[in-house]
């Protein structure tokens, strides 16, 4: 997200997966898309098939599948990205890859960065990085020599200290190359979730507001209280997930309602979440299971449907919506998400003697999803022109879809206008430490994680299920031969980690 905010001016991937039938050549780094992205990659597959001359380069310190599957494979140190894209560039630079005309009419901050990455040779990176010099090269020629170059990331890039500096190195590497706004080529970031982007398209984070705005911009906040009928909105922003389990531990926040997650048992720090949970005053959990670790602290237990049960639109990694409908009923006293928040102020509008009727006015879901629409007239992601009855008709579009478009943009920035202020990109200069930790004598390894296969994310829903562990019947940890060898351990023996 920020990363595309600070170099291309705003929170749109520019590519569509179409891309991958266009491209020459597709870097993949931070993921595993074999795994994690099933169909995505599937879509990869079909391509390579179709273009056995496309280059694939997959930078992961683990040789997962898809690193099995890449032409070359970059097993750097954990935390070294930034190294590894910076010497990149100093060798598109040095070899003469560089788009200068690109560069000089829509870029800025273009120089800053080149004087950073004159002394970040393959040789400097490989050392930090853990890499041969000669296969960075490699990956920078056939990045540079490529008609279409192509990259695609996730949260290994982004679930960092310095996640967003990662993406703008990356996307650096497009920009100087012109590499974007073409078919197959352009730096695609993959969301780590079904509707991560449908969530911070509608302000689904504590600085975030509907369409694309930031809290911490007047004018912004003054569009979306003018927009909602109110005087207002705060200018402050919400606490984090973690800061917000901390004020409930210290007592500062007094009650905390969970909606749509199990933190319990998938947020950092359990000693944290649970001792939170138990110091609450009142703890309310919207959930559509009553089992989940989270459940077990709940004062207040509020049934929610299920994905299958309610109606909605879901946004995919390419700035495709698609109308979702419900499958079944909801059972019971089962309620959508949105309906439990729209009740709620209606019971509690009339003791702060407001009116709920004109700030809740919602009987539907497709009323929230016109004012949504309505809130991006405009913004980078216009979608105005788009109904429930338009995506009925035509299936799932993609974003910017203004009114009066017969059809959404497959690609963005194909006119080389960027979505900052003059609509020139940014090339911004990272910082370069490394994140992961030293290690030494009695601490020896670097610890990863991955994805399992047939499990989502921490288990917490797709752990109940017994044949999905047909493919790993229990917990694991996957290390090199080698370290095996030096410790005399097998494969299936029980370790401790510590």
């Amino acid at each position: 997200v920020a990363a595309y905010k600070q170099t291309l001016g705003a929170d749109a991937p520019p590519c569509a997966y179409e891309d991958f039938d266009h491209t020459d050549c597709l870097l993949i780094a931070g993921g595993n898309p074999a795994y994690a992205h099933p169909i995505v990659y599937r879509r990869i597959e079909d391509a390579r098939r179709a273009n056995p001359a496309l280059k694939l380069i997959v930078i992961d310190p683990r040789r997962t599948d898809t690193a099995s599957d890449a032409d070359l494979h970059l097993p750097l140190l954990p935390g070294t990205d930034v190294w590894l894209f910076n010497a990149m560039l100093h060798v598109l630079l040095w070899e003469g890859h560089a788009d200068d005309a690109f560069i000089r009419a829509h870029t800025e901050g273009f120089d800053a960065l080149r004087r950073h990455v004159r002394d970040v040779t393959p040789a400097v990176a490989a050392e930090i990085c853990g890499l041969r010099a000669e296969d960075i090269v490699t990956a920078a020629q056939w990045f540079g020599s490529a008609k279409a170059a192509m990259s695609m990331w996730c949260q290994g890039l982004n679930q960092s200290h310095h996640g967003t500096h990662n993406g703008t190195a990356l996307i650096a590497l497009h920009l100087a190359t012109g590499q974007i706004g073409r078919p197959g080529a352009g730096p695609f970031s993959l969301t780590g979730q079904p509707n991560a982007m449908g969530g911070r398209e509608v302000g689904g984070m504590a600085n975030l507001l509907s369409g694309h705005r930031d809290l911490a911009n007047p004018a912004h906040r003054a569009e979306v209280a003018r927009l909602w009928g109110v005087d207002e909105v705060p200018a402050k922003p919400g606490l984090t997930a973690v800061e917000l389990f901390e004020g409930v531990r210290s007592g500062k926040v007094k009650a905390i309602w969970i909606a749509c997650t199990n933190p319990a048992h998938s947020m950092p720090d359990q000693a944290l979440i649970t001792e939170a949970l138990q110091t609450a005053e009142f703890v309310v959990v919207q959930d559509a299971c009553r089992s989940t670790e989270t459940a077990a602290f709940a004062d207040l237990l509020l049934p929610a449907t299920t994905w299958g049960e309610k109606e909605g639109t879901v946004t995919n990694s390419e700035r495709r919506i698609t109308h979702v409908k419900a499958a079944l009923p909801p059972p019971g006293e089962a309620r959508a998400d949105w309906r439990i928040a729209c009740d709620f102020a209606h019971a509690l509008a009339p003791r702060l003697g407001r009116d709920a009727m004109s700030l809740f006015p919602y009987d539907s879901v497709e009323q929230l999803f016109n004012e949504h629409t309505e809130t991006t007239r405009g913004r980078d992601l216009d979608i105005t022109g788009l109904s429930y009855a338009l995506l009925d008709r035509l299936g799932p579009q993609q974003w910017p879809f203004p009114a009066g478009a017969d059809a959404g943009r497959a690609r963005l920035y194909t006119e080389r206008t960027f979505a900052t202020a003059d609509g020139r990109a940014r090339f911004v200069v990272p910082v370069t430490t490394t994140t992961a930790e030293k290690i030494d004598a009695r601490f020896p390894l670097h610890l990863n994680t991955g994805r399992l296969r047939d499990q989502w994310h921490c288990m917490s829903r797709t752990g109940q299920v017994a044949q999905l562990y047909s493919h790993v019947d229990e917990p694991r940890v996957e290390v090199h031969a080698d370290d095996l060898a030096r410790r005399g351990l097998a494969d299936g023996d029980l370790v401790r980690i510590r």
